[in-house]
């Protein structure tokens, strides 16, 4: 299984990391630490140094309660920064996490690869189409609500039959758009409540029927700090045991903040393969 990102082939049959870099000022675990060129580049070399295989930038954040910010907002945090990026880590993979086709457009003309949509195309109808005029790649994330309201009272009969379902429609309509590449993220934390993340994951290997990538997201979420009674900041060690987790379930992208945990666990799950 491998990605065509911009011609940078990547090959998933060792699973990769996508290390995060945050823009947002209220980002729910490094939010405003990353909002200056000087402090985003340094960042993102870091990232890139431990072994970050895809570097993915988000100026809009996504946390339980999260306001909408304006498109004009999101482009004002993001591009500046993005461009720079790009063009000084011109080999390196780049993802942009954002639900607003204009954005999305604005950073695949920057060199930008990867659309990381939380929305999987339902917030704006034009995000798929557009995808797939650029031959980009696309991960498609399930979430039931929006931020603001996602955690208010997420329900399901069946959840894991359920995403499957919407991951089964989603992969259709990609493939109708000609989007080729597509990796699909169960949206742990996002309209979910925490037994029902940890559904997700202890059925994580039947979304393998998909044939499609799987991506998670598990980097000091509340499933992990509220389970151990702790703060996101002491939740490093849970991210890896749940990352690990997911590894022997056949994940084949981490999501994280922490790249050298992350590429440590993924280094010693192959160990038993």
């Amino acid at each position: 299984m491998t990605l065509n990102c911009n011609g940078k082939i990547l090959d998933l049959k060792i699973p990769k990391v996508m290390g995060i870099l945050n823009l947002a000022p209220d980002s729910f675990f490094d939010g405003g630490k990353y909002q200056s060129i000087e402090l985003a580049t340094k960042r993102c070399s870091e990232m890139l140094t431990q072994g970050a295989d895809i570097i993915d930038v988000g100026a809009a954040s996504s946390r339980p309660g999260a306001q909408i910010i304006s498109e004009k907002e999101e482009f004002n945090r993001l591009i500046p920064i993005l461009k720079v990026l790009v063009k000084k880590f011109d080999s390196a993979i780049f993802s942009v996490d954002t639900f607003r086709s204009q954005i999305a457009k604005a950073s695949l003309d920057e060199g930008v690869s990867v659309i990381n949509d939380i929305t999987a195309g339902e917030f704006d109808a034009r995000m798929l189409p557009l995808v797939g005029k650029y031959n980009g790649v696309y991960v498609a994330m399930h979430m039931q609500g929006l931020p603001f309201n996602m955690q208010e009272n997420p329900n399901y009969k069946n959840i894991t039959s359920e995403i499957l379902t919407f991951f089964l429609n989603k992969i259709e309509s990609c493939r109708l758009n000609n989007i080729s590449d597509i990796i699909i993220d169960p949206g742990i934390g996002f309209g979910k409540k925490i037994n029902q993340n940890f559904t997700i994951l202890k059925n994580l290997e039947i979304f393998q029927e998909l044939n499609v990538p799987i991506l998670v997201g598990f980097s000091r979420k509340s499933m992990i700090y509220k389970s151990l009674n702790i703060e996101s900041a002491d939740a490093l060690n849970g991210t890896s045991v749940l990352n690990t987790i997911a590894l022997m379930k056949k994940a084949n992208i981490l999501r994280v903040h922490d790249v050298k945990e992350a590429k440590e666990s993924i280094e010693l799950c192959r160990k038993l393969l």
